[in-house]
């Protein structure tokens, strides 16, 4: 084992930047203005690359695949089209959950492990404030305590990369990132000019992010009891799960949200996404193509390969498994959305029973997500950005598309 010089997490929240600590007062410079998703690069000297690495004025995600996997998608595979380049993909879960984590740990755990190994002197991911939970504060993570520190999402936009200048400050030559689709976009374009040895990102799929403000409306319009939430999710079986402080846990269906209300709650940016899958990233950890209770982890290439070896002896797996046939339920979707349809409680409890035992299932759930927000956020750029229509939505997004027939 190599000797890694570790910190305590308290010393590494004193050198991380909370968002507007250092750089550009929020607001100051972003080129991409109102589709601008936070992702931190313009808090930083590397601004000067933003036109060209900016997720939203660059969409460039073929080109990027080719440098970092070798090769772009295949668009004769739909496997491809949804999914992104991969080398593998499985069900899997920790055999001893981390206590605390949203899921079972399985995130958590890798990034200790590359840590502790040697493989990687640092660790980007994001902690939250002391004040508040929900308010992320991305880190440069420097000991397991300060991984496990950042473990459960935080819903929220969340500028990750503004802590770019602090590696190259440390002379840091191996470091791993943990990021989400916009974020990691524009890492990779900046990749060749960081002076790293070695980068490992590990990657989460991300739809549906919201400002602060954003996600305290939706607390309050969903949630019973929106002060004691811990970490929520929209999980396989249609509804929402919340997590509360005492242990409990909310269920509320999909189709019972209050989406006359909500429409508008999103950032522009996730409304403007075709990334879900975070097609960058060397491994992506998520939930949305696995059975329920199970992660759903896709391998891209060799250094995520090398990554999941990390904790082998540590997780059980299964084979990705479809069932069933989404693309009626996403059709019918697309206008209830469009006209922000809010069925009653009993409805909606009624609907989602049914949808759970007779909907897709398994990867079939995941072509289901990637529908419903693709063809939504295909008629938010065609209405809102008519002139970035043609080349900021991708061929695959295109294809996706394409299946279904949508409202003027």
């Amino acid at each position: 084992m190599t000797s890694v010089q570790f910190q305590s997490a308290s010393s590494v929240r004193s050198q991380a930047p909370h968002h507007k600590a250092k750089g550009l007062p929020r607001g100051k410079v972003r080129p991409a203005k109102d589709l601008c998703s936070d992702c931190g690069l313009c808090d930083t000297h590397y601004i000067h690359y933003v036109q060209e690495a900016c997720a939203f004025l660059n969409q460039q995600v073929p080109q990027l695949e080719e440098q970092t996997h070798g090769r772009s998608r295949n668009l004769d595979s739909e496997d491809d089209w949804y999914f992104g380049v991969h080398q593998d993909m499985m069900a899997a879960r920790k055999q001893e959950p981390i206590e605390g984590a949203q899921w079972t740990g399985i995130v958590s755990s890798i990034a200790i492990e590359m840590l502790t190994s040697g493989k990687v002197e640092g660790v980007v991911c994001v902690q939250n404030t002391e004040s508040d939970r929900f308010q992320p504060m991305p880190v440069i993570a420097r000991s397991p305590e300060a991984i496990l520190a950042a473990r459960v999402n935080k819903p929220t936009l969340s500028p990750n990369l503004s802590v770019l200048e602090l590696i190259e400050q440390s002379n840091m030559k191996r470091v791993l990132v943990i990021g989400v689709g916009c974020q990691i976009q524009a890492l990779r374009a900046v990749e060749q000019k960081l002076g790293l040895e070695k980068l490992y990102v590990l990657g989460t799929p991300c739809v549906d992010n919201v400002t602060r403000a954003g996600l305290q409306k939706f607390l309050e319009t969903t949630s019973r009891s929106p002060e004691t939430v811990v970490h929520y999710e929209f999980m396989q079986d249609f509804r929402v799960h919340f997590k509360h402080e005492d242990g409990s846990t909310e269920q509320v269906p999909f189709f019972g949200l209050k989406t006359n209300k909500l429409k508008d709650v999103f950032a522009p940016s996730c409304m403007s996404c075709f990334d879900y899958t975070n097609s960058l990233a060397d491994l992506v950890v998520g939930y949305m193509g696995a059975p329920f209770g199970w992660q759903w982890i896709v391998v891209r290439n060799d250094r995520g390969q090398e990554m999941l070896d990390m904790v082998e002896d540590q997780i059980e797996t299964q084979p990705v498994m479809s069932q069933g046939d989404r693309q009626a339920a996403v059709q019918q979707s697309i206008p209830a959305y469009d006209k922000g349809v809010t069925l009653p409680m009993w409805a909606a409890q009624l609907m989602g029973v049914v949808i759970e035992r007779v909907g897709p299932k398994g990867l079939e759930y995941a072509r289901f997500s990637i529908d419903s927000h693709f063809t939504r956020n295909y008629l938010y750029v065609k209405r809102n950005h008519p002139e970035k229509l043609e080349d900021h939505v991708p061929d695959y997004a295109k294809k996706i598309v394409a299946q279904y027939k949508l409202p003027e």
